[in-house]
């Protein structure tokens, strides 16, 4: 009687795993790039980029093509980590002074967010910025890592007409980033 019980629990437990999960997961998909070793999930709906730029992988959302994620990786000098780099506020707001608005580029960042975490034993920095380029606004979300000698950055953004949408999407894109 009690194997029967505990068979029942189990098959329940399948079931209800195949039709929640799959529900919850609809909307993003996965990029998996197994030479550089990471991944992200990106939306439903968006594209791969041809590479035209310094980014390794661009994605864009069909409709709106200037919502968009991509995954930039630099050389780490020495064999400094993450936290060797500063912390969450100074790395993000290097990051905005030479990746997000460099000088010349007309555009100014301002980090709203700066937070750190563990993840698998690796430290990541989670960085949120408004960006204005004259009178648009954008919002861009990045997480940050050092793995293997290289700095990776996948950074996520949209529009401020679109923020209050894309918000818990790009975060989830953004936590999703993980590298080996």
């Amino acid at each position: 009687m009690l194997r029967r019980i505990a068979k029942l629990l189990i098959i329940l437990a399948i079931a209800l795993q195949i039709t929640i999960a799959p529900a919850a997961a609809a909307s993003l998909k996965g990029h998996i790039d197994i030479p550089d070793g990471y991944k992200f999930l990106y939306p439903n709906g968006w594209v791969e980029v041809p590479i035209k730029s310094a980014a390794d992988t661009i994605y864009h959302d069909l409709i709106e093509p200037t919502e968009s994620v991509s995954v930039v990786i630099s050389q780490v000098p020495g064999n400094k980590q993450l936290v060797d780099l500063g912390t969450p506020s100074e790395v993000g707001q290097k990051l905005g002074r030479t990746a997000i608005a460099p000088e010349g580029s007309g555009r100014q960042a301002e980090l709203t967010n700066a937070e750190s975490a563990e993840v698998q034993g690796k430290t990541y920095y989670y960085l949120e910025y408004l960006v204005k380029n004259g009178d648009q606004k954008r919002y861009n979300l990045a997480s940050v890592v050092v793995s293997r000698g290289k700095l990776f950055t996948c950074n996520a953004s949209t529009t401020s007409k679109r923020w209050s949408r894309m918000k818990s999407t790009l975060e989830e894109m953004i936590h999703s980033f993980n590298v080996a």
